[in-house]
Formats: C-alpha cells, sequence, structure tokens
C-alpha cells in the first residue's frame, strides 16, 4: 500500500541528510526503500500527469519546508536544515502534521487567510470532518494555494534581479497594462534605481501612466515608511498621480499608514498579495487539473 504523505516526512528528511538533494531523486530512492510494487510506482493520479507516489513525496516536501526543516535550493533541489537535522537525531520523533505544529512557521502557515477581508475569514488549520463534501473540497483547494504561494515567493526571492523585472512585466501585461511585452519592457527598468523601477503605460498611447516600484527582499525584511516617502517624492517629481510599490516581503505598519496619508494613491502589493495575482494569472504557474463541481439543474426537470 503506498503510505500517506505524513508518513513519508521521515524518510523524505533522511534522504536529505547527507546534501542537497532533487526532489525526483528522493521519489526515486523512497521507491525502492520502501519496497514498492511496479504498479504502486506507476499508480496515476485522475490528472494522468503525477503519480500518486510522487505527489505525496513531494507534500512531505512541502510540508517540511514550511516548518523549517528543509529549505529550497534551486530548481526541484532541497537541502535539510539545523532544525531538520535535530528532529532525526530524536529516533523517538513521529514526525507527522501534529509534530510540525509545535514550530511557529508552520502555525503561521496553517493559520494564514486566503482573504484579507476579516468579515470572511477562514483559516485552513484543519478541514472538519463534520463539515460538507463541497466545504472540504475547497478547504482542502485553500492548502493547495497556500503551499503554491509559498513556493511562487521563495522562487522569486532566489531569483536574479532581471528575473523578477520580467515577471513583473508579464504580470502587468496579463493583468492588461503595457500593450505588449516589447513595450512594457522598455518602460520598466528606467530609472535603474534597486532594481524593478519605472512606469507602464496603462493605455496603448501612454497618455495614462503608472509608475512602479518594486523591492526583491527576504522574507520579515518589511518595506519602512522611509521607502514609500521616497517614492512618493519620485513620483512628485514626475508629477505622477498612481503608483504601485510591490514587494516580495511585507510592509510595516507606518509605511501602510504613510502610504494611506500621501494625497497620491499608491497602491501596495506584498508577497501574499503578489503570490495571490501570480497564481490568478498564471504567472509561474499553470493550470494542472479542473475539478467542476455539478448540482441539480432544477429547470431542467421542471
Amino acid at each position: 500500500m503506498i503510505p500517506d504523505y505524513q508518513a513519508l516526512m521521515r524518510p523524505t528528511l533522511e534522504c536529505a541528510a547527507g546534501g542537497e538533494v532533487r526532489i525526483s531523486d528522493v521519489v526515486a530512492t523512497l521507491v525502492t526503500k520502501l519496497g514498492l510494487s511496479d504498479d504502486e510506482r506507476d499508480e496515476l493520479l485522475p490528472s494522468g500527469k503525477q503519480t500518486k507516489f510522487g505527489n505525496r513525496v513531494h507534500w512531505a516536501k512541502s510540508y517540511l519546508k514550511q516548518a523549517g526543516l528543509v529549505r529550497a535550493t534551486k530548481r526541484a533541489h532541497f537541502v535539510i536544515t539545523d532544525r531538520g537535522k535535530s528532529t532525526l537525531t530524536d529516533q523517538s520523533a513521529h514526525i507527522n502534521k501534529e509534530y510540525l505544529e509545535q514550530f511557529d512557521e508552520f502555525q503561521q502557515f496553517l493559520n494564514r487567510t486566503t482573504e484579507k477581508d476579516e468579515k470572511a475569514q477562514t483559516t485552513v488549520a484543519s478541514i472538519d470532518s463534520a463539515i460538507t463534501p463541497d466545504e472540504e473540497l475547497r478547504a482542502a483547494h485553500k492548502i493547495i494555494t497556500l503551499a503554491l504561494s509559498g513556493e511562487l515567493l521563495d522562487r522569486v526571492r532566489e531569483a536574479s534581479p532581471a528575473f523578477f523585472e520580467n515577471l513583473i512585466v508579464e504580470l502587468l501585461i496579463a493583468m492588461g497594462y503595457g500593450g505588449t511585452s516589447e513595450d512594457a519592457g522598455r518602460a520598466l527598468g528606467r530609472s535603474g534605481d534597486d532594481g524593478v523601477d519605472g512606469v507602464i503605460d496603462q493605455d496603448p498611447l501612454g497618455v495614462d501612466q503608472i509608475y512602479v516600484q518594486a523591492k526583491r527582499y527576504a522574507d520579515g525584511n518589511n518595506v519602512g515608511a522611509s521607502a514609500i516617502r521616497g517614492f512618493f517624492g519620485a513620483l512628485s517629481l514626475k508629477k505622477a498621480q498612481k503608483g504601485i510599490f510591490v514587494t516580495t516581503s511585507g510592509f510595516s505598519s507606518s509605511a501602510t499608514e504613510t502610504a494611506k496619508g500621501l494625497g497620491t494613491r499608491i497602491v501596495l502589493v506584498d508577497g501574499v498579495h503578489l503570490a495571490r495575482l501570480m497564481i490568478r494569472y498564471n504567472i509561474g504557474c499553470r493550470n494542472e487539473e479542473l475539478l467542476y463541481l455539478k448540482k441539480i439543474d432544477e429547470d431542467f426537470f421542471e
């Protein structure tokens, strides 16, 4: 029988104990180590694009990463962290979701909300068995989306400034700004101020323009009020009325208040919002499988 993803957490962590590993190599190693049959190894998900066992190993790695036991390095590779090494030394530790909940980073992942609207806050800390199947499906979808968001931000933070610039270009084009990638590419990067600073045409003729500033910061290195005031000063020099400030981290409370207090409209896009936009417009990700929820068509039977 194919082990569930929680049972695969310790074996996955053990595979990384010797140094950097590739996730596909971990899958192959565990197939042999656990003695899976050919049928178990080759069994596919309903989408037909990934094996069930490979999918569960990926989820085991994803949860270990959210708890800080492993760290992504380059594409499809990861290494064990000091916390992960310490965990392995305790042979009695049953590494599962409950075990990971002792770590603050994992708690933040579980309690993160997909919506900022306080009236609609829904945590994904757990899926209650008492809820309806369609509610359970939507809750599971939120967990998958949150995990994807974290992976996207990690990749963006590890990428080069030029890659980040191209990402912002592609995202703005997907959202309807800039006209073409060539036009948007020329517009961005004009000022050359620490990364992706420039101007995007809101319409094909450039009658209405939006100035953009982006900071590729590590998680926790939040943008402060001084950076917002500096951006406001740049907008004033250009006599611009609109600005977008994008960061892969977050904004301090003073930065948020400063942006609200300024006359010029400055839209703040933090890492969580950036990842959400990337997912919505399929930037850096793609649709793997579509699931349709169907209900009775009452009009048909009438």
